[in-house]
């Protein structure tokens, strides 16, 4: 029987094996289109489509006047999740296999009405007002992470709390801020999933829009049951693994 696959999944997937596979190295050039037009009998705009997945899956990128490369697809390392780590709206800790490197950030406060779904998760009604921070991490001053979080201003606001990243509790992490204005955080759930980067995230990232990225929704509980912050991490899936450490009571 014939190959069913559309032209264009097919010399994707050929060239998917063939980086798999070592055929193609790291680095090497993937074959020009006029080359995969030749081999496979194609159109221009399939053997573009079927770059561009090849991108999207972090296979390859673009190099402006020189063509498509095979790209470096190896973990770079994991991102260590711990109680430590989670109190914070990133993992602060990289592990690469020697000692744990620090995060760099930049973070921008700016107070906003409550998207519905981020109101759904706080607990509020949509429009109220929360302060939004966008963070931006870099570890050996190569793109890594971004997170934005929200918290309520019904709980913040009037408070030195009320930024996360100034004042005397900046930095601190949700736990001990918090705590600065008597309200006690006792659990945080976080849902990991996956989807493509948007243009945006793909530019801070440093990958192809349409790339996968992991993304990480998590959510402050305080001890009556209140939500008190909720953030979304993102990080480039193919660089990147997450590594939780859960201790065990007893």
């Amino acid at each position: 029987m014939g190959d069913s696959r559309p032209v264009y999944q097919r010399i994707a997937d050929d060239l998917r094996q063939q980086i798999d596979e070592g055929v193609l190295a790291v680095g090497a050039r993937i074959p020009s289109r006029s080359e995969l037009k030749r081999t496979y009998a194609a159109s221009d705009q399939t053997v573009d489509r079927a770059v561009r997945v090849l991108k999207a899956a972090g296979y390859a990128e673009g190099q402006f006047g020189r063509g498509v490369f095979v790209t470096d697809r190896r973990p770079a390392g994991s991102l260590l999740r711990t109680a430590e780590e989670v109190d914070s709206p990133f993992a602060a800790r990289i592990n690469t296999g020697g000692a744990p490197t620090p995060l760099l950030w930049e973070a921008t406060s700016t107070t906003a009405d409550a998207p519905p779904r981020i109101a759904e998760r706080l607990g509020i009604a949509a429009g109220d007002r929360v302060m939004c921070t966008q963070y931006e991490y870099l570890a050996d001053r190569r793109p890594l992470q971004l997170a934005t979080s929200w918290e309520p201003l019904a709980l913040t606001e009037g408070t030195e709390v009320v930024f996360p990243e100034r004042g005397p509790y900046a930095r601190r992490g949700v736990r001990e801020r918090f705590a600065a204005i008597g309200v006690r955080v006792v659990r945080a759930t976080e849902l990991v999933g996956s989807r493509p980067a948007t243009t945006l995230e793909a530019e801070a990232l440093g990958c192809s829009p349409g790339q996968c990225v992991t993304v990480i929704e998590r959510t402050h509980h305080a001890a009556d049951g209140r939500a008190v912050e909720t953030s979304d991490i993102v990080v480039r899936a193919d660089r990147w693994r997450l590594e939780y450490h859960i201790a065990f009571p007893g």
